[in-house]
């Protein structure tokens, strides 16, 4: 079977999920570009892009998805309690560019290299400008030591990827993108691939056409497009406990 190509048109329809590969999972076409247009184009339709250097960008939509319910989170309780002592300060937007260059970065166990090129960050750098990509930072006396960042598409807000420079980093990012999500009305967030610690923090996997029906549901009006330094409203690492 050939893998379809992508024209030059950004915003002409992609192939249908259901015809992606299913090894490797999920591989759906090759090309095209990563403007803003393509990239709302695909995370709209459950697709995002995923390659290494050098190679040719590459479209997945793989079966199952793995997804959290921001409502439902599940923290150790050990973990929550070290929170409680916890100063560290929680942040989002504030600075994006740095969140994306920590995660190219952090070192990957079974991982040669890094899958958010140079290429990849300055794309979604300009979805960050146009209101699209958010971050979420976690410092510690002013270095960040932790963050997330993804894409909103619609109803659903679709994580890319996070790093920790100290333990529990990276899991207060998560948690507190959920608090914020669920306090506007964003129930679910898109992890993508099942990882074991992802499953550890609540994530579970639903067919690919359940994804596909939750992308089709109405927007939250609660969260807008700029605002998201404010939307935290000053939370702490307790209020996570």
């Amino acid at each position: 079977m050939n893998l379809p190509r992508l024209g030059a048109d950004p915003e002409a329809p992609f192939p249908p999920p259901a015809s992606a590969r299913r090894q490797p999972d999920g591989l759906l076409a090759w090309g095209g570009d990563l403007s803003p247009k393509r990239l709302l184009n695909a995370y709209r339709h459950g697709i995002f892009p995923w390659y290494s250097e050098g190679d040719p960008i590459l479209w997945w939509s793989p079966d199952p998805r793995t997804v959290f319910d921001t409502g439902a989170l599940h923290l150790p309780r050990r973990f929550r309690r070290s929170l409680r002592r916890l100063d560290w300060e929680i942040g989002a937007d504030g600075d994006f560019s740095g969140v994306v260059a920590a995660c190219a970065s952090a070192p990957r166990p079974g991982q040669d290299g890094t899958w958010i090129t140079q290429e990849m960050q300055q794309a979604y750098l300009a979805l960050h400008r146009l209101g699209h990509a958010h971050s979420i930072e976690v410092r510690a006396h002013g270095e960040l030591v932790g963050g997330i960042y993804g894409v909103m598409a619609g109803p659903v807000f679709c994580g890319e990827s996070m790093f920790s420079r100290e333990s529990g980093g990276s899991r207060i990012a998560l948690a507190a993108l959920c608090r914020l999500l669920a306090a506007h009305g964003v129930r679910w967030l898109d992890a993508q691939m099942p990882t074991p610690h992802l499953a550890s923090m609540g994530a579970r996997s639903i067919p690919r056409r359940e994804y596909l029906a939750l992308l089709g549901q109405p927007a939250s009006a609660g969260l807008a497009a700029t605002g998201w330094q404010d939307a935290l409203n000053g939370l702490r690492c307790a209020d996570l406990a």
